[in-house]
């Protein structure tokens, strides 16, 4: 599994909105600027988060983006599963994929489903507070 420049910069762009959560609509092209990252990337990721109602936006002037709710409500796997789509590792446990004709006699497959769990698991008990703030403590099970 790679998270991709689009995961990436979307996480980016959310922390970034949520250490600027004080300010009204924040313009991406600010975003853009703080981040380093091309203006014409974050406007294709843009419409992904509104649809999914994870940041408001405004157009016009004093227009831009804010986020909907709290930064420590926001879970960076609902981030990434929007962005980069499913997690799986593997494309037998993809959404919607093909059942797969050796389900029964895989001898990986409950492997596989562990590793996908621990991935979603881990990813969902991460938040964008906790990156925002620097407060970020390992969340591997020791």
């Amino acid at each position: 599994m790679l998270i991709s420049t689009r995961g990436r910069y979307a996480l980016r762009v959310m922390i970034d909105l949520a250490e600027h959560i004080d300010s009204n609509y924040i313009p991406m092209k600010d975003v853009a600027q703080r981040q380093g990252i091309s203006l014409k990337y974050i406007e294709r990721i843009m419409p992904v988060l509104t649809h999914h109602n994870l940041v408001e936006g405004v157009h016009g002037k004093g227009g831009g983006y804010r986020l909907t709710k709290k930064p420590e409500e926001y879970k960076i796997g609902e981030i990434l599963r929007l962005t980069e789509g499913d997690l799986a590792p593997v494309a037998c446990l993809e959404c919607n994929a093909k059942a797969c004709e050796r389900t029964a006699q895989c001898r990986t497959l409950p492997m596989w489903n562990d590793f996908y769990k621990m991935i979603n698991d881990f990813f969902d008990r991460v938040t964008i507070a906790e990156l925002m703030q620097g407060e970020y403590k390992s969340h591997l099970i020791q």
